[in-house]
């Protein structure tokens, strides 16, 4: 699936851009039941004609009544739709929930910097940060422009000195890169930040 947030894919497959909300719905089966003001009577008159004639419909929101007059095909038609929707909704998701974008959410910025910032792992934990980095790096950052790699250290360590464009190659690179660091390295209290800066420092970064 593309990288975009979700607000944008709800323009894109959203019940209010495919007519399926519910007053989007009801505006395509019935009619609204109306209370008109009369000018020459000077008092509120209800369409009392549709009383008993059309199956109705109330809504909670804002107690307004709808005459239900769509046959049972079309009811059901939009039973389809809806449920084609739901499932579309369950897939997307489980997408957002899986993999890479349970940790880092959906990368949607084209030029980024990843900073590893590993503390004192210990040596399975600094192997399980290193999968999680390798799996973005194979499922969301090759979708993007560029990027780069900065390790947050005493002695800071960078991949590349730019934002480097992505390619098979560069992937590759990096992944290796990632899997050959040290896992003890030394330290001081200001190295996450040095190192964010640092990530920041190149106008290109989006994020």
């Amino acid at each position: 699936q593309p990288l975009i947030s979700s607000s944008e894919w709800l323009q894109l497959h959203g019940l209010k851009r495919n007519k399926l909300s519910l007053s989007q719905i009801l505006s395509q089966i019935g009619f609204k039941h109306r209370k008109d003001y009369v000018t020459t009577l000077g008092k509120l008159v209800a369409s009392r004609y549709a009383d008993g004639l059309f199956p109705q419909y109330k809504r909670d929101g804002d107690g307004s009544v709808y005459n239900l007059t769509a046959k049972k095909e079309l009811i059901l038609h939009f039973v389809d739709c809806l449920m084609e929707a739901i499932e579309l909704y369950k897939q997307r998701m489980e997408w957002l929930t899986s993999e890479s974008r349970q940790i880092f959410g959906v990368i949607q910025e084209r030029c980024i910097v990843i900073v590893l910032d590993f503390g004192n792992a210990a040596p399975a934990e600094f192997d399980l940060c290193r999968d999680a980095f390798s799996m973005v790096l194979v499922e969301q950052v090759t979708q993007i422009a560029k990027f780069n790699l900065i390790r947050a250290a005493q002695d800071l360590t960078k991949w590349q000195q730019k934002p480097t464009p992505v390619s098979e190659h560069s992937v590759k690179s990096a992944l290796t890169w990632l899997w050959k660091l040290d896992h003890m390295t030394a330290a001081s209290h200001t190295s996450s930040a040095e190192a964010l800066l640092e990530a920041m420092s190149d106008e290109a970064v989006s994020s």
